[in-house]
């Protein structure tokens, strides 16, 4: 149930070859008369990194690009706003990466290859989250590299005084509690499995009510923190809560899905393990830790995505300093 972002077009890419991309998800050739799913991996060496346009995948875009750059190809960044838009891109190499969130990602194709009332297939479990993952993103030419150890899911947060009060670390203490809840959340909560209906089922919740200010936002954090509501749908990522006097509770008994971090390329083009080795060297070091951190300096310091990518990566060993 991971909040949907959408952002105008950022000016990243001249209008020109925004104007292609647009127009080739409309009327490029077919999957199936490409040839890409059959396609041996490819090693281009001018590579287009996609976000999605929101703070985080923007980060993880120049990330991306910076760590290929240091590995001898030449990129550029695109933002576009959403899954509808790049997805098709991506399929058709006018985008060659993306970032992506695996639980999430998988359920999204699936719902394109079976219809939207196909069962969901992202899962808790991470690894039948990649295996179910890279088998429907094989069938439409498209490569999922190694997740990595950062995670950006749907999580829930109380007032730190409210978790002290009542003795709150994790989910399950909210159930045993007997609290009654109010939860400011968007309003697909009402039935998504992994909201509303699964903090009763799973944690035995008593959850009143739904007030739908959004999952994460500031009106949702305000009315928590002013007693209103008693606790907040948001993400394992955001470095916003304690402005607010707000912490998480712990997913302790694994309602939310495996949305680990994830590169997806397309296989033609960008599926050589050259590609696949310099995007792995972030995922074996980027925690959700470290990725919350970035997002605050963006969003709250105003610092420049690309700044803060290269700042990190510098840190981190994984490109050369100045």
């Amino acid at each position: 149930m991971r909040a949907t972002r959408t952002l105008a077009l950022a000016a990243t890419a001249p209008l020109t070859a925004l104007a292609l991309l647009l127009a080739g998800c409309g009327t490029g050739p077919s999957l199936e008369n490409r040839g890409s799913v059959t396609a041996p991996p490819g090693d281009a060496r001018h590579l287009t990194i996609g976000s999605a346009g929101f703070t985080e995948s923007d980060l993880l875009a120049r990330m991306y690009a910076l760590l290929l750059d240091n590995a001898g190809y030449r990129t550029r960044v695109l933002s576009v706003t959403n899954r509808e838009i790049y997805e098709p891109a991506l399929e058709s190499g006018q985008i060659d990466v993306v970032p992506e969130y695996a639980a999430t990602f998988a359920d999204w194709l699936n719902a394109k290859v079976h219809g939207s009332g196909a069962a969901p297939v992202g899962s808790p479990g991470l690894a039948g989250t990649m295996n179910a993952l890279r088998r429907l993103a094989a069938g439409r030419g498209l490569g999922v590299l190694a997740p990595g150890r950062a995670v950006d899911q749907n999580a829930y947060a109380v007032t730190g005084a409210y978790a002290r009060k009542h003795r709150l670390k994790n989910l399950s203490d909210v159930g045993r509690a007997g609290l009654h809840v109010r939860l400011a959340a968007g309003d697909e909560c009402v039935s998504r499995p992994y909201c509303a209906p699964g903090l009763r089922k799973t944690y035995g919740i008593s959850v009143t009510g739904i007030d739908p200010k959004g999952i994460g936002t500031t009106p949702s954090k305000r009315a928590v923190q002013r007693g209103k509501d008693q606790m907040l749908v948001t993400t394992t990522t955001d470095a916003t809560l304690d402005d607010f006097g707000l912490v998480l509770l712990g997913d302790d008994k694994h309602l939310q899905n495996a949305d680990h971090v994830v590169p997806v390329v397309n296989r033609a083009r960008a599926g050589s393990h050259r590609i696949a080795a310099a995007l792995d060297r972030l995922g074996r070091v980027l925690t959700t830790r470290d990725l919350a951190s970035m997002d605050e300096q963006v969003d709250s310091w105003r610092r420049l995505p690309e700044d803060v990518a290269r700042t990190y990566l510098r840190a981190k060993g994984l490109i050369p300093g100045d």
